[in-house]
């Protein structure tokens, strides 16, 4: 029997309008707004105002960049796999599938496998290498990004979306955040 920890299981609670600290209202009502619920994950991050504010700047500039929405959610997915984020997955999971993205690409990203896409693969590869070297990527390594159409600037967009979403994993990791029934749904397969 393995030894008993001296520390009790530590639950975030879900904050209410009411009991979020007031700096994290604006963005729980915002959310609220645009979701018709409140995420568990976005009660549990008010906890933090910066933290929830940070985010949700982050997300926002990330989804102005000039890559296109599915090749987004390519970075996000490899971020948010890798990263062992189960809520992530199911979320971005729900809008790869309401971007119309096919199932296989989404099994693909799932289980961290090539993509059948040549440019949404080399997406994915360009994330994986600034990922393992820490944005050290060689001029081979960019060079085979920068090949299938994309530029500079999406390169470092691709860092931006690793920033944005590395956050949002390691701290819904961190505060335990359950799948919402909605993102559930969302995720399910069509059929």
């Amino acid at each position: 029997m393995p030894p008993s920890s001296p520390f009790p299981d530590h639950t975030f609670p879900d904050h209410t309008l009411d009991s979020a600290p007031a700096d994290s209202r604006r963005a729980m009502e915002a959310t609220t707004r645009h979701l018709g619920y409140l995420p568990s994950a976005v009660a549990r991050l008010a906890a933090s105002p910066q933290l929830l504010d940070g985010f949700q700047k982050l997300t926002g500039l990330f989804e102005a960049t000039t890559l296109d929405p599915v090749a987004r959610e390519v970075i996000v997915m490899v971020v948010v796999v890798r990263n062992e984020c189960h809520l992530c997955v199911a979320m971005h999971t729900g809008k790869l599938v309401a971007l119309g993205a096919d199932e296989e690409l989404i099994a693909a990203l799932r289980e961290q496998r090539p993509l059948a896409d040549e440019r949404l693969e080399a997406v994915r590869q360009f994330t994986l290498a600034v990922l393992a070297t820490a944005g050290g990527v060689d001029d081979r390594t960019l060079g085979a990004f920068l090949a299938h159409g994309y530029t500079e600037r999406n390169a470092l967009e691709v860092v931006l979306g690793i920033a944005t979403y590395t956050l949002s994993t390691l701290a819904n990791r961190l505060t335990r955040a359950p799948v919402d029934p909605q993102i559930a749904r969302a995720a399910a397969p069509a059929g």
